[in-house]
């Protein structure tokens, strides 16, 4: 596949990011919600399909989702699950080129976006980690989740402007290059795991 689609003729004005992967990742996995998926699976609970999408598309923390999905879970399963979500949390760190790249992108004049699917205290983390930035369609707060339309058409709401002057830097192929390509956008993949960087796939841009 292709690592870059472009929209028409219409250079981007938006650069919209996907979050990890992208622009930060996680030094320690403690995988606290696949632990409450299990959990809820061994005492009776059968999966659904559409689980990750219900995780990732309430604005609710930990316990308020595992008292909702489970109103017998017991107390000492909910604390070990938060501990390891709050490990997790902080085990979250940029990428050394993000800070960088961003604040390059804003000189020269981009609006700049996150868009991700992602559970609600990682989505407050991250925006801890980064300057603020011109718009956001987290999907906890969207209630859609990447790559259905309702989650695209968040940002362009957000910011007023058409589809083809959106760019997508992201690291999935399926929700961060063929969910934007789909709604009119051009979009780019990143591959943090073989040591590209954000500069590499914005050679033509930076």
């Amino acid at each position: 596949m292709e690592s870059f689609i472009k929209a028409g003729h219409i250079e981007p004005s938006v650069i919209v990011f996907d979050v990890f992967g992208t622009l930060v990742k996680i030094g320690e996995r403690r995988s606290p919600y696949r632990k409450l998926m299990k959990w809820l699976k061994e005492n009776g609970r059968q999966p659904k399909r559409d689980d990750a999408k219900f995780i990732m598309s309430h604005n609710l923390n930990l316990a308020e989702l595992a008292k909702l999905l489970a109103v017998n879970i017991s107390e000492q399963f909910l604390q070990e699950i938060e501990h390891d979500l709050d490990e997790e949390l902080r085990s979250i760190v940029l990428y050394e080129d993000t800070l960088s790249t961003l604040e390059e992108l804003k000189k020269l004049g981009f609006r700049l976006v996150l868009c991700s699917n992602l559970a609600m205290p990682y989505g407050k983390i991250v925006s801890s980690l980064l300057p603020p930035l011109d718009a956001y369609a987290w999907s906890y707060e969207v209630a859609a989740i990447k790559p259905e339309s309702k989650i695209y058409q968040s940002l362009i709401e957000q910011l007023g402007c058409q589809s083809s002057e959106v760019l997508f830097i992201e690291d999935t192929a399926l929700a961060d290059f063929t969910g934007p390509t789909a709604f009119g956008m051009s979009a780019r993949l990143i591959n943090r795991k073989n040591g590209q960087t954000l500069a590499e796939v914005l050679n033509n841009i930076l």
